[in-house]
């Protein structure tokens, strides 16, 4: 995706911080974009995960490994990490 570098576009005052802003933009949707496969990824393998432990008569969540991962999400990004695991994990669950 192209982005539109004008500085009314981008918000910057100069065509060189515009061309900046436009490329550093263009890089974060390709992020995005990444960022968004692996969630979907990671949904398909909890799925797997949560079929193997509902079919052995088991839970379909297990919450002390939910606190495991919100735990390790907390101490690499902040707080804000806690948001955002919690997040990622509301979109692995229940997906059977």
């Amino acid at each position: 995706m192209t982005q539109t570098t004008t500085p009314e576009k981008t918000g910057a005052r100069t065509d060189e911080a515009a061309a900046l802003i436009g490329d550093a933009r263009e890089r974060i949707d390709a992020l995005d974009d990444r960022i968004i496969g692996l969630i979907q990824e990671r949904t398909a393998v909890s799925a797997v995960i949560q079929e193997a432990r509902i079919s052995s008569g088991g839970r379909r969540v297990n919450l002390a490994r939910e606190m495991e991962v919100l735990g390790h999400y907390r101490d690499a990004l902040g707080k804000p990490g806690t948001a955002l695991a919690m997040t990622m994990l509301e979109l692995c669950r229940g997906r059977i």
